[in-house]
């Protein structure tokens, strides 16, 4: 079976291909013939990213996984302004980490087309909000596309370069993690000859200070074009082949439903054995076309309108409707949820409810019986893996602070240390956030240096920061400086698993690798150094004594101080190991020396260790250990040791 990654590149046009939303976005960009990309990789995007990364080279494509979404946005951006097709990849939070670029850039326009893929994230599988990218659009100006189908997500990549040079403006190809993680038949299209040949494009950038410097006398003259060219857009849209109207033409009910909302409506009618409906499918949720809403709206008495999250599409199409004066019902929030994702039941609800059908199936039966079973399933929440090294981190740092600190952290997979029995998260924000939290609690509760009322010995309240190190890269750095420019008193620990582990192994600056070939790596101390941190040093977490004791260290330090706890992420590391054929040690539980105290369930909390209820003692499942021997060094008693290799 051919890999993805060769089935992106292969040169068969109208053969039909089975692709994950993300890797039909990826032939898209190839079939557009883009230049440039680069991006962040944040969940539900990274797939993307990472095809991206494997065939650049190969399509004769320059890719980087940039530091943060700000600095991957402002090198496509570069790359559009000389000319060439670019495009960058990013979660829904990861644009407001671009927006003030994004923002200001939407003003100035692109030669080389540019695409902003943004997937978001109802319901929140894996992110800290729900935003909506449709209703930052609809401010900032910028035309959205949204795939309903795997097929569409493809074609519409190189129907987004195509508009975007053509109205000079970038668009955003808007993704749900539905639509970017579902798989579904692709009929490929042609590759240009430069990515069949793997020849580089270069572009060519003409000084033009009045388009790309953004003084207030230069973008005055720009907003107007802006809201000129959103119209153009709208008009476009009006014959995009992603927008049309089916169903029953003498129906006096209608459906407008965007994006993936079309499918599961599609589905929803089927089920219902609906027919004598009108639908409008929306592939531009904006601008709404309203040449198209003029020819649905034709002859219909209601309307009912079906999105996730914000009401962007029904605003729109209430405005319009009320300018032109008609006087029909148009019911959209006030049946369709706002919050979490369409679901094929959510669709089903919503349409009977709007038709005065009953559902096929009785769904609150089904509540009932499902909280039943809940209450007999015991939750499995989840854990660090085995032999993650966070997890000798967090043990070390709730031993040598005690757990009446106050631990920020931040976002990654460490943030699961806010589980028991680690405990050793007590605030979240956004990427970066942990060390900006540390510094604001330090002033709050301890005051500053040269203040009377600063507090010190044990009034002074502990403060210790975590931060993964592709964060820290990401947007750790400006707030890092902030604490040491301040005189903050707050330890910030680094958890540098080498690897950008929660969005797909990806590297980051301090790997030193690159898809286009070696960088150059930045040590994380090197940089706390430089910056003036008054005190900085390296450990290895599955050294749990050593990493208690630089811990310590570093809380009798007046000061800003850094530990670098480093070791490499234990599921690349495993991965890496078996690929290679490699052993690792597996260990086991001595009977007569475990005396049952249960540190290293309620302490450690390893998921390859149990507790058998029969012997009253702890157990290692061996298919689960990865050999790091933190159980060991935890145990009073020297009731672990390794027994024999694993794989």
């Amino acid at each position: 079976m051919a890999k993805v990654t060769e089935v992106v590149l292969w040169d068969r046009p109208g053969e039909r291909v089975l692709l994950l939303g993300n890797h039909a976005i990826a032939r898209g960009a190839l079939e557009g013939n883009i230049a440039v990309f680069a991006a962040y990789p944040g969940t539900p995007s990274s797939e993307l990213t990472d095809t991206m990364a494997a065939v650049a080279k190969k399509a004769g494509v320059y890719m980087e996984y940039s530091t943060n979404e700000k600095v991957a946005f402002e090198t496509a951006l570069a790359a559009a302004w000389s000319g060439v097709r670019a495009m960058t990849a990013m979660k829904h939070v990861g644009l407001n980490v671009a927006m003030d670029s994004f923002m200001t850039a939407s003003y100035m326009g692109v030669d080389g087309g540019l695409i902003v893929m943004v997937a978001d994230d109802p319901s929140m599988w894996s992110s800290q909000n729900e935003q909506d990218t449709r209703a930052i659009a609809k401010n900032t100006g910028v035309p959205v596309l949204e795939p309903s189908s795997v097929q569409e997500a493809k074609d519409m990549v190189k129907y987004a370069f195509e508009v975007s040079e053509k109205y000079g403006q970038m668009v955003i190809l808007r993704t749900t993690t539905r639509s970017s993680h579902m798989r579904g038949d692709v009929v490929l299209g042609e590759l240009p000859e430069e990515i069949k040949n793997a020849k580089r494009k270069f572009g060519n950038f003409k000084k033009n200070p009045e388009r790309y410097v953004d003084i207030p006398a230069f973008q005055r003259k720009k907003h107007p074009w802006l809201l000129e060219t959103i119209e153009k857009f709208r008009e476009e849209f009006n014959e995009s082949p992603f927008n049309w109207i089916e169903g029953d033409e003498n129906a006096k009910v209608g459906i407008i439903a965007p994006g993936l909302s079309y499918a599961y409506v599609k589905e929803a009618l089927a089920w219902l054995g609906v027919e004598n409906v009108k639908l409008l499918k929306l592939g531009t949720p904006y601008p709404v076309p309203y040449g198209l809403l003029e020819k649905f709206f034709d002859g219909l008495e209601r309307v009912l309108i079906v999105e996730e999250l914000e009401p962007v599409v029904e605003e729109q199409v209430k405005v319009w409707a009320y300018d032109k004066g008609l006087r029909i019902p148009i019911h959209g929030k006030d049946i369709v949820p706002r919050v979490y994702e369409m679901t094929t039941r959510r669709a089903v609800e919503t349409v009977a409810k709007f038709l005065g059908l009953e559902t096929p199936i009785n769904f609150e039966e089904i509540d009932r019986k499902y909280e039943k079973v809940s209450k007999i399933v015991p939750p499995r929440p989840p854990s660090l893996c085995p032999a993650c090294p966070h997890r000798n981190t967090f043990y070390a740092i709730r031993r040598a602070a005690s757990p009446r600190a106050i631990f920020p952290s931040d976002i990654g997979c460490y943030t699961l240390g806010v589980l028991p029995p680690l405990k050793t998260v007590d605030t979240t924000i956004a990427m970066g956030g942990s060390i900006g939290m540390a510094h604001g609690l330090d002033v709050a509760l301890n005051g500053v240096p040269g203040e009377e009322e600063r507090k010190t010995g044990k009034e002074k309240k502990i403060i210790v920061a975590t931060i993964g190190d592709s964060t820290f890269f990401h947007t750790g750095l400006p707030a890092l400086a902030n604490a040491i420019y301040n005189r903050s008193n707050v330890v910030i620990v680094v958890l540098d698993n080498l690897v950008t582990a929660m969005t797909g192994d990806q590297p980051n600056p301090g790997t030193g690798d690159t898809p286009h070939g070696p960088g150059k790596r930045i040590l994380i101390e090197e940089v706390a150094k430089a910056m003036g941190a008054d005190f900085v040093k390296v450990v290895d977490p599955y050294d749990i004594k050593a990493t208690e004791r630089a811990i310590k260290e570093a809380l009798a330090v007046e000061g800003v101080s850094v530990v670098v706890s480093r070791q490499p992420c234990a599921l690349y590391r495993i991965g890496q190991m078996r690929r290679k054929g490699e052993k690792w040690p597996i260990y086991h539980v001595i009977e007569d020396k475990c005396t049952g105290c249960k540190i290293c369930i309620n302490a450690y909390g390893c998921p390859a260790i149990y507790w058998d209820a029969e012997t009253k003692k702890a157990k290692i499942d061996p298919t689960m250990c990865w050999g790091c021997g933190g159980c060991a060094q935890v145990c009073p008693f020297d009731a672990f040791e390794p027994m024999e290799e694993g794989e």
